[in-house]
């Protein structure tokens, strides 16, 4: 107990030490105010982190920067940009789009409109809101002193902001926005509302407008590529007709250089050698934003930003995800100790039941071969046919067609040849074999089902309205069928000979102890929850490094949980059994080790070849995927820490309950509060 509760001290002291740590670089050392708003528009409610450093009020407004995220995103991704220009005296404005984080967007449409729902208003929707603040600058016009900016998706948001504010300038003769830095974005999808890039460019006008094109962004920048579906490439914006156009077709074209139009207006490409979401966890982008904004801002600025002169190179903002980081380790190490503190309590101490003895280590030199041949398979599997289970298409999903029904064929028909030699035996063999034909012919029969009748299965909807999740969900599904069949196979391969028992998987047939183990899981997680709620209220920050995010979330994500939470159970209660039952006589750290291969060292090895052969090649394994292997920036830590607690629980419990019902509820809500869910769906 005395231990436990160290683990349990000590993963409070990071939550909190980093927390108020983050604090103190967020809101730079005290000097900006960061405060969490809300406010109504038209199309719904907007929230956003508002930085308003010391001293910008109505006597002295500043000029603003209204910055926003990408696809699946939320505010906290630009926390570079709102550290480092608050801290130079700057007004910011980090936003949520509609139908992500804090936001919600109340107009209701289609589901094959819901893509073209969030972006296309969200930041001239702020604008308006920004503009009637005292303290953001407008000049002796009425102009707006307003930049907006945005990654990907609001990078495109930003693109409409300024087109729909050239509009009204047609009949106000009054311009909101002064400036424009979209991030990761060219006009691909503002083209299908009629925002091809000539009419950007005229509606630009005499704004100092500049684009953030990385050389090695998965999505955009390259026309030719975008054709073809392969965009997961080297692009060279700058050096394409729609690169030069936007700068004004000048003759020798150069990368950081701002090149003033006939208009007035002023333009600059920066592209650093990075992909997509790096733009927005980079010294280098973050450094041209700083550039951007301070020449944008030019002869605007106030007397009273003492800062704003600071160098592009003077950067503390990754301090503040350092912390934030700090934060998130503490927070993933309050679990196990909560769970065992909570055992003590009679009704929750029903969860611990007698472990059975472990499965063994294969013995025959026969048995081990099929041992590792089935382990690399199950590691490889996720991975190997991850892009094809992400699409619901492709030669991946025929394959496993295929598969499945090849194992059918063979459990039926070894199965029959081994129950007629078994008749011939006495008693329990006949069972196991009959046994064993069953499940290992219906887990077969299931995965070809699954495959089959795919496009009907976690279709977006008014259900499932969470796209990202959806394609995660199926994906867990799939890899969830193929190593209950592997199970299956070993299992009753090994029977005879090890004289095995469901019991040593893990099962447990009290349902006093599977409840048990259920309320344990939620009573935690509602406990972790409580102290992130505590952290935002105090600190206004959450746990997070880069993509991999634990935050606060509104009803629309929890409901989505609850919806999604199932399937995840059976993810996370397989993969549990599979854990133990294959590295549970292993050495303690040679089990998690393998453990954790097992789970995600297909995925790492994909993500490395994805990306290594992207940077050395200039093309990427499959480079028609762009945003899937993005998604696993977040899903494969996520994965590392459901394998520490399936382990470490299994060992403490002696069932792979308590284990599976922690992962499903925390990751599950994990994965619902960072990503997109479209609640206005009909």
């Amino acid at each position: 107990m005395k231990k436990v509760g160290g683990w349990l001290i000590f993963a409070l002291v990071l939550i909190f030490v980093g927390s108020f740590l983050a604090q103190m670089f967020n809101t730079s050392f005290y000097t900006v105010k960061v405060k969490r708003i809300k406010f109504d528009t038209n199309n719904g409610i907007l929230s956003g982190l508002l930085y308003l450093p010391k001293g910008a009020d109505s006597s002295d407004p500043r000029p603003t920067i209204i910055t926003t995220h990408g696809y699946l995103n939320s505010a906290e991704m630009q926390d570079a940009a709102a550290i480092e220009m608050s801290r130079r005296g700057y007004v910011v404005l980090a936003l949520d789009m509609y139908d992500h984080g804090h936001s919600v967007n109340k107009t209701q449409y289609d589901s094959a409109k819901a893509f073209f729902s969030f972006w296309p208003s969200s930041q001239y929707d702020a604008v308006q809101y920004m503009y009637n603040q005292d303290y953001v600058m407008k000049d002796e016009n009425g102009n707006g002193i307003i930049a907006v900016a945005g990654h990907s998706m609001g990078g495109f948001s930003s693109t409409m902001a300024m087109v729909m504010d050239e509009q009204d300038y047609a009949k106000t003769g009054i311009r909101k926005i002064h400036a424009g830095l979209p991030m990761g974005a060219d006009y691909s999808w503002t083209s299908y509302l009629g925002v091809t890039p000539d009419v950007a460019y005229a509606a630009y006008g005499p704004r100092t407008v500049g684009v953030v094109a990385a050389h090695y962004d998965e999505f955009f920048f390259d026309s030719a590529a975008e054709k073809t579906g392969n965009t997961v490439v080297f692009k060279d914006f700058i050096s394409t007709p729609e690169g030069k156009a936007f700068l004004g077709n000048p003759s020798d074209p150069s990368e950081g250089v701002i090149y003033t139009l006939d208009n007035g207006g002023r333009r600059v490409i920066y592209e650093p050698w990075q992909t997509h979401p790096w733009n927005h966890f980079s010294f280098i982008t973050t450094g041209h934003q700083i550039s951007f904004y301070t020449k944008a801002f030019e002869g605007y600025t106030s007397p009273n930003q003492v800062n704003a002169g600071l160098g592009s190179e003077n950067q503390i903002w990754i301090l503040k995800e350092y912390s934030e980081f700090l934060a998130l380790i503490g927070f993933f190490l309050l679990f196990i100790p909560l769970v065992m503190l909570l055992m003590k309590v009679p009704f929750f101490a029903k969860a611990k039941t007698e472990r059975a003895p472990y499965v063994p280590e294969p013995a025959t030199k026969n048995n081990k071969i099929v041992f590792w041949i089935f382990y690399a398979f199950s590691a490889a599997f996720p991975a190997l046919f991850f892009p094809s289970l992400m699409n619901k298409d492709g030669a991946g999903i025929t394959i496993i067609q295929v598969l499945s029904l090849v194992i059918l064929g063979l459990g039926l028909l070894f199965g029959a040849l081994l129950l007629s030699r078994a008749r011939k035996e006495k008693g329990r063999s006949v069972k196991n074999v009959r046994n064993g034909m069953i499940f290992i012919s219906l887990s077969s029969l299931l995965l070809f089902l699954t495959t089959t009748f795919r496009k009907n299965l976690f279709v977006q909807n008014k259900y499932f309205n969470q796209p990202t999740t959806n394609q995660i969900a199926f994906w867990a599904l799939i890899v969830s069928e193929m190593i209950l069949i592997l199970m299956f196979v070993s299992y009753y391969l090994n029977k005879k000979q090890s004289n095995l028992t469901p019991k040593q998987y893990g099962f447990v047939t009290k349902w006093s102890s599977v409840l048990s183990s259920l309320l344990i899981a939620i009573v935690v997680v509602a406990i972790g929850y409580a102290i992130l709620y505590f952290v935002d209220a105090i600190f206004v920050t959450d746990f997070r490094i880069w993509t991999w995010a634990v935050k606060t979330f509104e009803s629309q994500n929890l409901l989505a949980a609850i919806k999604y939470a199932p399937f995840f159970f059976i993810f996370y209660y397989i993969t549990g059994i599979s854990i133990n039952a294959n590295t549970g006589s292993m050495k303690k750290g040679e089990g998690y080790y393998l453990s954790c291969i097992s789970m995600v060292g297909g995925l790492v090895v994909f993500l490395a070849l994805q990306y290594g052969l992207l940077f050395f090649t200039q093309r990427a394994l499959v480079p028609n995927q762009a945003l899937n292997p993005i998604l696993l920036f977040a899903l494969i830590p996520s994965l590392i820490v459901a394998t520490f607690y399936t382990k470490k629980l299994y060992e403490e419990t002696g069932n792979v309950y308590t284990g599976a019902f922690l992962n499903t509820i925390l990751m599950t809500l994990i994965l619902a509060a960072n990503t997109t869910t479209y609640s206005g769906i009909i």
